[in-house]
C-alpha cells in the first residue's frame, strides 16, 4: 500500500470514528428525538406477580395503588374470540387442568390455582383470592389512565387485530406499547396499527447491539420506542450454584456485560426509546438498572420497588 493509500485510509477511518462517537453522544445532530406519550419508571410485570396472583384484577388494582407507571401483561384469546389477559397459552402451570385458552370459550376458563411460583423469585410463590382469568377490555375500563405493556403471545392475525380494535374503542393509543420478542408478531403490529408504539423483538435488539459495537448505530432510523430486555445476570441466582457449568457462567457474565451498557441506554433515551430492563426483584439490581441509565425497571414487587425510587436518588 502506497503512502498517500494509507493517509487517505486513516484519516477515513479516523473521520468515522470521530463522526460515531460525536453522534453517539449526540444523536438529535441527525436523529429528531421521538415525542414521549409517557415516561415509566415503575413497572409491574404481570401486575406485580409476587404480591398477587398474576395478571389478575387485583394484581393490577394494587400496582395502581402503588402508583405504578406502567402495568405489563400478556394476551391470549379463546375459542369464541375473547382477548384474555394470561401468561400462558396452556393453563396447566396456573391452573393445574391441561387445557389450551384457545380451545375453550371464556366462560369455560377455569380458575388459577390458590398459590403459583415466581417465576424469576426462586423458592417463592404468591396467592391470593382473586382467581378469574380477566379480558383486556376489562383493565382498559378500570385504568382508563393507566399505560399498558401488552405481549402478544402468539402470532394470530385475529388476535393482533382485535387487541388493537380494543386500543381503539377505549382511546388508548398514547397509553399502550405492544410486540413481543418475534419479530413477525412485532411485523404485524406495527402494520396493523402503526398509531401503537411497539416494542423491540430479539431479533432487532441483536441487530442494535451489532451496530452499536460496529459504531454504526448512530447512523441508522430506529422505528420502535421501546427497548426492552433482561439483565441476564439475573439467571445465576435462579439456578443451583452446582448446576452451572463453567462455560455457562461465562455466556452469562458475556451476555451480561454486552447488554448492560450505559453508553448504549444513553444513547437510546437521547433519541426518546425507554429503556426498560427485566425481571429485577432485588434493591442492588434496581439501582443497577437506573445507574446504568435504563428509564424504566419492571418488577414483581411493586411495593418494594415504590419503596426504592422513594430513597433512590
Amino acid at each position: 500500500m502506497s503512502p498517500s493509500a494509507a493517509i487517505y485510509l486513516l484519516s477515513t477511518l479516523g473521520g468515522y470514528v470521530v463522526t460515531s462517537f460525536l453522534l453517539l453522544k449526540y444523536p438529535t445532530l441527525l436523529h429528531q428525538r421521538k415525542k414521549q406519550r409517557f415516561l415509566s419508571k415503575h413497572i409491574s410485570r404481570r401486575g406485580g406477580a409476587g404480591e398477587n396472583l398474576e395478571n389478575t384484577m387485583a394484581a393490577f388494582r394494587h400496582a395502581v395503588n402503588m402508583r405504578t407507571d406502567m402495568l405489563e401483561l400478556d394476551c391470549h384469546m379463546t375459542k369464541d374470540e375473547q382477548v384474555v389477559v394470561s401468561h400462558d397459552g396452556n393453563l396447566k402451570r396456573s391452573t393445574g387442568i391441561n387445557v389450551n385458552i384457545s380451545d375453550l370459550k371464556y366462560c369455560e376458563l377455569p380458575p388459577y390455582l390458590g398459590k403459583l411460583d415466581i417465576t424469576f423469585q426462586k423458592g417463592r410463590q404468591s396467592e391470593g383470592e382473586d382467581k378469574r382469568i380477566p379480558l383486556l377490555k376489562e383493565v382498559f375500563e378500570a385504568f382508563p389512565h393507566t399505560p399498558v405493556n401488552i405481549d402478544i403471545k402468539v402470532n394470530n392475525n385475529v388476535l393482533i387485530k382485535k387487541v388493537s380494535e380494543l386500543v381503539t374503542q377505549y382511546k388508548r393509543e398514547h397509553l399502550t406499547v405492544w410486540g413481543n420478542a418475534k419479530y413477525e408478531i412485532v411485523e404485524k403490529c406495527h402494520k396493523e396499527n402503526s398509531d401503537i408504539p411497539i416494542l423491540f423483538s430479539l431479533q432487532r435488539v441483536l441487530l442494535i447491539l451489532g451496530l452499536f459495537y460496529t459504531g454504526l448505530l448512530p447512523f441508522v432510523p430506529i422505528c420502535e420506542q421501546f427497548f426492552e430486555i433482561p439483565m441476564p445476570s439475573i439467571i445465576l441466582k435462579l439456578k443451583e450454584p452446582h448446576g452451572i457449568s463453567k462455560s455457562q457462567k461465562f455466556l452469562i457474565w458475556l451476555a451480561d456485560r454486552l447488554l448492560m451498557r450505559k453508553a448504549l441506554f444513553d444513547h437510546l433515551t437521547a433519541r426518546g426509546i425507554q429503556v426498560y430492563v427485566w425481571v429485577l426483584n432485588e434493591e442492588h439490581e434496581y439501582k443497577r438498572a437506573f445507574d446504568l441509565g435504563a428509564t424504566g425497571v419492571m418488577t414483581d414487587y411493586p411495593t418494594k420497588l415504590k419503596e426504592f425510587l422513594r430513597n433512590y436518588a
